[in-house]
């Protein structure tokens, strides 16, 4: 397959032309993949995510006004779906004030493969914000808009996840 540009690719999806809908498709995979399965905390639900997400990139693609680059515009899409795909599950506390005067000490060293579980052991509500706002670089303000709360929500899940977090994580290094 001949190596596309991103604009080739773009042109070719939005004409239904398959190889440039498979060159996006392979480009974006993995990274939503990962992206979808964290926050679903399920390969088979993971998976499912990343059909319906494709499919909604590329049902939509004619809206993508390229004011952001197009690797946001998928994650957005993918990040929705999968919260969507695990939204009945989810429970969320709100507090008035997150009190955030105490830092966590995360330690020195942390083992990733220990921090991975420990992620993936996360109530689904925190886990998807943690995931969301630490690992994928959301800010509260869209996490709130995407997953339908206010941004407080967001910020006491956040707080709480990290709370847990190291819990967790304390609880391994004794």
């Amino acid at each position: 397959m001949p190596n596309l540009s991103e604009e080739e690719i773009i042109n070719g999806c939005l004409k239904n032309n398959r190889m440039a809908q498979k060159a996006l498709y392979d480009q974006y995979k993995t990274n939503m993949y990962t992206l979808s399965y964290r926050i679903t905390n399920n390969f088979e639900d993971a998976n499912d995510v990343l059909q319906e997400g494709f499919t909604q990139v590329f049902e939509n693609l004619k809206s993508f006004k390229g004011t952001s680059q197009l690797a946001t515009w998928i994650h957005t899409i993918i990040a929705r779906a999968a919260l969507k795909k695990i939204k009945h599950r989810i429970r969320f506390e709100e507090l008035t004030e997150v009190e955030d005067s105490h830092p966590i000490d995360w330690g020195s060293v942390i083992d990733v493969q220990h921090l991975e579980k420990a992620i993936a052991s996360l109530p689904d509500g925190y886990r998807s914000v943690f995931t969301l706002y630490e690992i994928e670089g959301f800010k509260h303000r869209e996490i709130a808009e995407m997953m339908n709360f206010s941004v407080n929500t967001s910020k006491t899940q956040l707080h709480k996840a990290k709370r847990m977090l190291q819990a967790k994580l304390n609880k391994n290094r004794k």
